[in-house]
């Protein structure tokens, strides 16, 4: 089962990690004032990342295959790592899709 770990950043901001049952991270988010924000944005993660038009493939600069998650405003909610190829960003995208819904919310803060 997959597990979203929120943390804190050096800059005060909350952040979330969805991570695969491997620990493998497969999704991050950006950065969240609060943390009931950052837990939102799971929320968000979780009722999204079960549709497939949800998803954005997209391609960087340096050639190397990624995708974000769009929330229904259009918001990215997500990112993905950058993939050697196309067919291991598409087993990505089916990782988040296979893991988020039922992600349990792990807390990793020293507040």
């Amino acid at each position: 089962m997959g597990k979203f770990e929120i943390t804190l950043r050096k800059n005060g901001e909350f952040q979330f990690n969805l991570k695969a049952s491997n620990g493998e991270i497969i999704l991050t988010s950006q950065g969240y004032k609060t943390k009931a924000s950052c837990l939102n944005g799971v929320e968000s993660v979780k009722k999204n990342s079960v549709e497939e038009a949800r998803y954005e493939k997209k391609v960087a600069s340096n050639g190397k295959p990624y995708f974000n998650l769009i929330a229904t405003n259009g918001q990215v909610i997500g990112n993905s790592q950058m993939y050697a190829s196309e067919r291991t960003r598409d087993n990505g995208i089916a990782s988040v899709m296979r893991h988020a819904p039922e992600a349990k919310i792990v807390e990793l803060l020293d507040e």
